[in-house]
């Protein structure tokens, strides 16, 4: 029986995961993570850590955020609570897709997860107050690999669902640079 269903996005390597739910008059059951099933489906991420996120408001980005080699970190988002529009930019030199961004909503009711893996800068706006996201990732925290950039860059031209003026940021998250001048430290496996 397939549990998951996988759509690979607009740029292939991100993957929306939707899990199938088994409900009943007392409520549901899911399976939201087989590295048997994703392995079928080609990824093969060992997930070392889970870590989990609350939003108080609406209009909370968070990102865009990547953590390079020699630890970087593909990302298996889900939303416990509310929904997010969640991103993935591809910062892969040599990838036919290089700067370009896809996305997907994700809600708690919907159960739908997106898989983002090395080479890409990964955020989220909350569609919803009180949104709780969870998500799990393949390298531990590396502070002196972690890098970012600023989410609404006009270089990479995200359709965000918030004005410059709604997004609630951290200031770290704030001050991260434009993609202008950015060197990337992952290379595409096409890439020679």
């Amino acid at each position: 029986m397939n549990k998951f269903a996988f759509e690979p996005l607009a740029i292939p390597a991100v993957v929306l995961v939707r899990p199938k739910k088994f409900g009943d008059a007392r409520g549901y059951f899911m399976e939201t993570w087989s590295a048997e099933a994703f392995a079928a489906a080609g990824i093969n991420a060992v997930f070392v850590q889970d870590n989990q996120s609350l939003s108080a408001t609406r209009g909370v980005v968070r990102g865009l955020h990547f953590q390079a080699p020699p630890v970087p970190q593909a990302k298996l988002i889900r939303v416990l609570k509310g929904a997010v529009f969640d991103v993935a930019v591809d910062l892969r030199a040599g990838s036919p897709s290089y700067g370009q961004w896809c996305a997907a909503t994700l809600t708690a009711e919907g159960a739908e997860q997106l898989f983002v893996p090395h080479g890409f800068a990964h955020g989220f706006c909350t569609l919803e107050p009180g949104t709780e996201v969870a998500y799990k990732v393949d390298g531990p925290y590396a502070p002196e690999c972690e890098g970012g950039l600023a989410w609404n860059d006009p270089a990479l031209a995200i359709d965000w669902p918030v004005t410059a003026g709604e997004a609630q940021l951290s200031g770290k998250d704030a001050a991260l640079p434009g993609f202008a001048g950015f060197a990337s430290p992952f290379r595409s496996e096409a890439a020679p």
